[in-house]
C-alpha cells in the first residue's frame, strides 16, 4: 500500500484549503462510522459500468461490506456493462443526486471523448467527482497455447507472422484496449483485435483460447494467473508489484515506455450536494482503510489512497488530456 496518492499523481500541486479537507474528511469518516445506526437504510446503489469479474468489480465487491458500515446504509452493486461503460455512466449522469446512486469508475471514463465521435454524457460537468480512490497493475498475459515465456519472445512471434496472433479487449476503445495497442505501438508488431463486451466474456475466451493474449488488471486474472490457466508475461508498472513480485516489468524487458496502470474513483451525477460528497468522500476513506479492505486491496496488487473531491476533479481533467495524446499517438479512430 502507498499514500503518496497525491504527491505521486496530481499534475498540480493541491491547495493548502485542498489538503487540510483531508483532514476535515477524516474527522468526518469518525462521525459517519459512529453515527451509522442512525442513518437511513435507504439502500445505496453503485452502478458500475463494467461487467462483473472487471478490476473494478473485484475490488468494490471486496470493500462493498465496508462501504455498507461506512455509509450507514445497504449497498446494492448493479453492473450494467455496454459500449466500452458508456451504458452504466448513462445511468448514473440521469440519476437524482441525492446521494442513493453512485459509480465507481476507472480510466474509461476519460477515454471516452477520444474514441468516440459522440456520447450522451460530459464526463466532466455530467458527474461529482467525489475521490480518487487508487491504483491498480496492468498485465499482459497470453493463453499457454501461446509459445511465449516472455515479452520479446512475444514480440518476435508477432513479427515473424503479422497478424497472426489476435488479441481481446473489455471493448473498443477501453483501456484494455488502450493498453494492449499501446504495447503493438512500441514493440512495433500488429496483431488482429477482437473487441469483447466487457472483462467477463473477454476472459472466457481467453481462456478457452479462441484469443491468443490480452492485457488486463491484476485482479481480474490473478486467479487464472495461480492456476497455471493464463500465463503473465509482465507488468506495466514502474517496478515490480509486492502482491506479485515474480512478474518483471515490460520496462525490464525491454519496453522503457510502457508504462500504464488502472485507476479507479467514486463518482455521482452532477449537482451532487456539498454535504453529501464530503460526507460519501469521508465513508470511502473509511471503508478503505478498514483492516478487510486492505488486506484485499493488498493481495489484489492495488495502491490505495483515497483523494480529496477537488482533487479527483483535477486528476479527471488531466487524465482526458492525457488519453486524448495517447489515442492520437496510436492513430486510433473515433467511432
Amino acid at each position: 500500500m502507498t499514500n503518496d496518492w497525491n504527491k505521486r499523481r496530481s499534475p498540480h500541486r493541491l491547495s493548502q484549503a485542498a489538503r487540510t479537507c483531508v483532514c476535515g474528511f477524516a474527522i468526518v469518516a469518525t462521525l459517519v462510522t459512529g453515527s451509522a445506526g442512525a442513518q437511513s437504510d435507504r439502500p445505496i446503489k453503485f452502478i458500475l459500468p463494467v461487467a462483473t469479474a472487471s478490476g473494478v468489480d473485484t475490488i468494490t465487491r471486496a470493500a462493498t461490506p465496508a462501504l455498507s458500515k461506512a455509509l450507514g446504509a445497504p449497498v446494492i452493486v448493479e453492473n450494467q456493462a455496454g459500449a466500452g461503460g458508456i451504458v452504466g455512466t448513462s445511468a448514473l449522469v440521469k440519476s437524482a443526486p441525492d446521494g442513493t446512486t453512485l459509480s465507481i469508475v476507472s480510466n474509461n471514463h476519460v477515454i471516452y471523448p477520444s474514441v468516440y465521435k459522440s456520447i450522451p454524457f460530459d464526463p466532466v460537468t455530467d458527474i461529482t467527482p467525489i475521490a480518487v480512490v487508487g491504483t491498480t497493475p496492468i498485465v499482459l498475459v497470453v493463453n499457454p497455447k501461446v509459445p511465449a515465456k516472455n515479452v520479446q519472445e512475444l514480440i518476435a512471434l508477432m513479427k515473424a507472422k503479422p497478424d497472426t496472433l489476435n488479441y481481446a479487449s473489455s471493448g473498443n476503445g477501453t483501456i484494455l484496449h488502450l493498453a494492449a495497442a499501446m504495447f503493438l505501438d512500441q514493440a512495433g508488431a500488429t496483431a488482429k483485435h477482437i473487441p469483447y463486451k466487457g472483462v467477463g466474456p473477454m476472459l472466457t475466451d481467453l481462456l478457452g483460447g479462441q484469443v491468443d493474449f490480452a492485457t488486463s488488471s491484476l485482479p481480474s486474472v490473478q486467479q487464472h494467473i495461480k492456476s497455471g490457466a493464463l500465463r503473465v508475461l509482465g507488468v506495466g508498472a514502474a517496478k515490480r508489484i509486492a502482491a506479485a513480485p515474480e512478474i518483471p516489468t515490460m520496462v525490464e524487458q525491454g519496453m522503457p515506455n510502457y508504462i500504464v496502470e488502472g485507476w479507479f474513483a467514486v463518482i455521482g451525477p452532477a449537482k451532487l450536494p456539498e454535504a453529501d460528497v464530503k460526507r460519501i468522500n469521508a465513508a470511502v476513506a473509511t471503508a478503505f482503510a478498514s483492516p478487510d479492505v486492505t488486506d484485499a486491496m493488498a493481495k489484489q496488487g492495488n495502491s490505495i489512497s483515497v483523494s480529496t473531491p477537488e482533487y479527483a476533479g483535477l486528476f479527471i481533467r488531466s487524465e482526458m488530456a492525457k488519453y486524448a495524446a495517447i489515442v492520437k499517438k496510436i492513430g486510433l479512430e473515433p467511432q
